[in-house]
């Protein structure tokens, strides 16, 4: 008797884990909060798949890195075959690639304002419409775009990036009502300072500026991203779509 019921609770457990476990897929997952995104879905027990352009320098034995250009729909496309054949269907998207190419409007072309919205924007589109189509199929999905407070407050020398973020927004939105009868959700995490190479690549007196403006008074860490992405993509999170979540110290309220 105490066999059979331990026996069943095993079952149980193997059934939890397949209804749980996700395939999911990381782009600009080779370092910074994408890395530490690709990481904590690691440790919540899904299958995780990251994409950049050139491999990472070393790579973490539990996730799959796949070559993934988001301005090149083709090699889009290759990216998720691969990741299909490997590990399977992609059941959870974090769309985090992106690039910055600052300088003032009056010093701005026109090749660095569109190369911006291209990854930033285009490439979150590239890559999300080729996920939705499996995750409509199993009726269930979790997207997560990675926007940034510059988005709604705007910065001096970023139009081209704060227009992408801000326009990743009305997308999002958008994808949220187009399938949320599909039991896809789809939502932004928007950064505020954020600890990674692009911050130290800053001057101590640009990086001191910048939290001057943070009420919380610090620079935020990857994993803070990371915790409030994971938290989108479990159950839990099911009935919130078309959300905006702000992980920035307080730096955007009222923005």
């Amino acid at each position: 008797m105490v066999n059979r019921k331990v026996k069943n609770l095993a079952i149980m457990e193997v059934q939890h884990m397949e209804e749980t476990q996700r395939v999911a897929f990381v782009t600009g997952g080779s370092r910074g909060i994408g890395l530490a995104a690709a990481r904590r879905l690691a440790e919540d027990g899904h299958i995780v798949a990251i994409g950049s352009r050139t491999p990472p320098e070393t790579i973490d034995k539990n996730l799959y890195w796949v070559e993934c250009d988001i301005t090149d729909q083709d090699s889009v496309d290759v990216a998720f075959d691969k990741i299909e054949e490997k590990l399977g269907p992609v059941d959870i998207l974090v769309a985090n690639a992106g690039i910055t190419k600052d300088r003032l409007v009056l010093r701005m072309d026109d090749e660095d304002f569109s190369d911006v919205l291209n990854a930033n924007l285009t490439g979150s589109f590239r890559t999300t419409k080729r996920a939705i189509r499996n995750m409509m199929k199993k009726r269930w999905g979790r997207i997560v775009l990675v926007s940034s407070v510059v988005g709604s407050l705007g910065n001096a020398g970023q139009a081209n990036y704060a227009a992408s973020k801000a326009g990743l927004v009305g997308f999002g939105r958008s994808l949220a009502r187009e399938f949320a009868n599909r039991g896809i959700t789809v939502n932004l995490v928007a950064p505020g300072p954020i600890q990674t190479d692009m911050l130290d690549a800053l001057s101590d007196k640009a990086i001191e500026a910048m939290v001057s403006a943070v009420p919380m008074a610090r620079v935020g860490k990857v994993e803070e991203i990371a915790a409030t992405i994971s938290f989108l993509t479990t159950q839990d999170a099911g009935y919130i779509t078309g959300a905006t979540i702000a992980v920035d110290g307080g730096m955007g309220m009222g923005g």
